[in-house]
């Protein structure tokens, strides 16, 4: 069985404004990501998810104009973004990615879909437990998962990230880890701030003239022959933008009207 990929974008990033927009050879970051996860054999379509603000029209026509469906919603409320984005196109199981993951691998994102249908999970990552790069997030989960927690969650922080309410009910839900053979969780490969566009950078225009569609092994075999590249983003959090949402964490007033 394939899934379809609901991938969020934005442009009003507070540590990186503009970040999925941003072009290395002529190529915006979102553009790479889209790519990568078009290679995946277990996803049957892609919609990227952003927001009705007037700035987020550049990324709707970057999409469509590379024949992606897109879909607008709220800048704040992530999960109904993904709800109603997922109810509009008839989803009933999607993959979960952000748009500032440019080096998203393919392999992973299938071999998660797989164990998703094997285990016959709920929900299905490789970050209950991670051991993969920051950039390879990748979560499966379908979509009876998904609308009982636009339903049920109340905190700004569920809201905003998506799947918190989820991986909080282990009880209600099945949930499935897809953990890796080695942990490579400490390596960075996401874009969240400057240091992290020049690093991506780095790797794309040593990677992908050579070889468009590397693997997360190749990206692993350049760092080992260049290791003073991952020196450019060390020491950033995992995370920063969930952490910041748990430390102004509130309920908050929430109408979950079936449309």
């Amino acid at each position: 069985m394939k899934t379809s990929v609901i991938i969020q974008a934005r442009s009003g990033s507070t540590r990186l404004p503009q970040k999925v927009l941003l072009k290395v050879m002529g190529k915006t970051i979102l553009e790479y990501a889209l790519e990568r996860i078009g290679k995946a054999k277990n996803i049957e379509g892609i919609i990227v998810a952003t927001t009705l603000n007037e700035e987020d029209a550049r990324i709707v026509d970057l999409a469509e104009s590379i024949g992606i469906k897109t879909y607008r919603g709220s800048s704040e409320d992530v999960l109904d973004r993904y709800y109603q984005a997922a109810k509009l196109f008839g989803i009933r199981h999607l993959v979960r990615i952000t748009a500032d993951c440019p080096l998203i691998d393919p392999w992973i994102i299938d071999k998660a879909v797989e164990l998703y249908f094997e285990s016959k999970a709920d929900y299905c990552s490789n970050t209950l437990k991670e051991t993969f790069p920051d950039g390879e997030d990748v979560e499966v989960l379908s979509f009876n998962a998904l609308h009982s927690a636009w339903k049920s969650a109340k905190l700004l922080s569920e809201r905003e990230h998506v799947t918190p309410y989820i991986k909080k009910n282990p009880g209600r839900f099945k949930l499935v880890n897809f953990e890796n053979d080695i942990d490579l969780s400490g390596k960075r490969w996401t874009v969240d701030r400057e240091e992290d566009f020049r690093f991506i950078k780095a790797l794309l225009e040593g990677l992908y003239p050579i070889k468009p569609d590397f693997s997360s092994g190749d990206i692993l075999e350049f760092l080992r022959q260049n290791p003073r590249l991952e020196e450019i983003n060390k020491g950033i959090a995992r995370n920063e933008g969930y952490s910041k949402s748990l430390n102004r964490d509130r309920e908050i007033n929430i109408d979950c009207k079936e449309g």
